[in-house]
């Protein structure tokens, strides 16, 4: 894992990855370049003369002097060339550099206004340009500095912010609730009729049977109150039909 994937933040991905153009490279090793040149003109000034003394002993030190300090100039010019990155995610825009201090600057994709782009024909021909992101950030606006093909990245640029503004204009649906099943509503039920005593095997008289007292059904007021909400209730929620909540209410009403 690269330095630049240390710096996304959880659910971000990288959209576009990109490199400054490799003259870029050239220019900043331009000292490397001239250091190796001089130092091989002078190995072939002094291998071609064949001169010895304190002269060419000098010159061959400065020969390796030369070397070395071009080669590690030259080195030390790729590895900042392979580290400075630029990178577009589903979130910002990220400019990481630096081979031993490191230094990552970034622009949230919300901020960003509009990216100005500039291709010179020597830029056309070789693929490269400069991109002058405009912001509206603290850290003002980002110079992308010979870009290689500036032109895409700047189309996955804003692209990726559109799909930003997108996902955050997005409305949220609210969590469904289960709908709890409907519970029956209890219906009072009348008490038993008492049961009469059995008559007795050989009565004293010739008398008439007294005729069984009727069952007390009556309810008080709370009762038949209470019980026609439930019957309410139980219309409401589809358990009992119209007719049959009137028929019940008629025959409460009628117990008090």
């Amino acid at each position: 894992m690269g330095y630049s994937e240390t710096l996304l933040a959880s659910g971000e991905t990288i959209v576009r990855r990109a490199h400054q153009h490799w003259f870029v490279l050239i220019a900043n090793a331009r000292a490397a370049l001239i250091a190796l040149v001089i130092a091989l003109i002078l190995m072939i000034v002094k291998v071609w003369s064949g001169g010895t003394g304190t002269f060419f002993d000098i010159m061959g030190w400065v020969v390796l002097v030369l070397f070395v300090f071009g080669i590690a100039k030259g080195a030390w010019g790729i590895f900042e060339f392979r580290n400075q990155e630029y990178l577009v995610t589903s979130r910002r825009l990220i400019h990481a550099n630096g081979v031993i201090n490191k230094k990552a600057s970034d622009s949230s994709l919300e901020k960003i206004n509009d990216a100005v782009l500039t291709e010179s024909i020597f830029g056309r021909l070789f693929g490269f340009g400069d991109l002058e992101v405009l912001t509206a950030s603290e850290t003002g606006n980002e110079n992308l500095r010979m870009l290689r093909d500036a032109k895409a990245f700047k189309v996955a640029m804003l692209e990726a912010k559109h799909e930003l503004e997108i996902e955050l204009s997005r409305p949220t649906a609210p969590a469904m609730r289960v709908q709890e099943p409907a519970q029956a509503v209890p219906v009072p039920v009348p008490p038993p009729a008492p049961v009469a005593p059995p008559a007795a095997a050989e009565p004293p008289a010739p008398a008439a049977p007294a005729a069984p007292a009727a069952p007390d059904t009556s309810m008080t007021a709370d009762e038949v109150s209470a019980a026609i909400e439930r019957l309410a209730d139980m219309r409401d929620r589809g358990l009992i039909t119209p007719e049959e909540y009137e028929a019940k209410r008629t025959e409460m009403l009628s117990r008090l």
